[in-house]
């Protein structure tokens, strides 16, 4: 069974930044496309961010374009989300998850192996 653990998350000021790491187990980074995703309160949970095992990244929320970019690192097993010029809204339990189908980033509704979340507060 796939295993994916989030970090990195805290309380930050507007306009601030954070990195948050998903470090999987039990497979490798060569065989699934990696997504993050993240949920407010009272929201559905959406996509973020994708890469694929080739390093093709999708942006799935145009509102973290320009903001967030997502990146690995394959001798650790892990996948980084970086997040600038953060905002209020930008407050979510974010989650990584492994594309059911492989290497290729697709629908967000296709991803499972869902780590446990990492809690990020944009806050003054």
């Amino acid at each position: 069974q796939l295993q994916l653990v989030e970090s990195g998350g805290g309380l930050v000021q507007p306009g601030g930044s954070l990195r948050l790491s998903c470090a999987a187990s039990r497979f490798t980074l060569d065989y699934y496309a990696i997504g993050w995703f993240r949920q407010a309160p009272g929201k559905e949970r959406e996509g973020v961010l994708c890469i694929s095992t080739n390093g093709g990244t999708i942006y799935y929320a145009d509102s973290v374009k320009g903001r967030f970019t997502i990146s690995k690192d394959i001798p650790k097993n892990t996948v980084y989300l970086q997040m600038t010029s953060l905002k209020p809204e930008d407050t979510a339990v974010y989650y990584c998850a492994a594309q059911r189908e492989g290497p290729v980033c697709r629908s967000p509704r296709s991803f499972g192996s869902w780590g446990q979340g990492t809690q990020v507060t944009v806050s003054s």
